[in-house]
């Protein structure tokens, strides 16, 4: 993956510099990628929060039922 790219001016002799960030620049500027189980647990937690609202409940609904 290409990082970001960023600009620097140099305002002393109006020199302008694009150039691809460092991945030390890029990490501290990016936030952290979810990993794949993180990513898988929260689609299923969407995926059940979906089903419940397509059955007219919510999860306070279930916690108010104890599940």
């Amino acid at each position: 993956m290409k990082n970001p790219m960023i600009r620097i001016h140099n305002i002393e002799t109006d020199e302008i510099i694009d150039r691809e960030m460092t991945n030390e620049e890029a990490a501290a500027l990016l936030p952290n990628p979810l990993t794949e189980q993180e990513q898988a647990q929260l689609d299923a937690k969407n995926a059940a929060q979906a089903k419940l609202a397509a059955l007219g409940l919510t999860a306070d609904d279930l916690k108010a039922l104890g599940l």
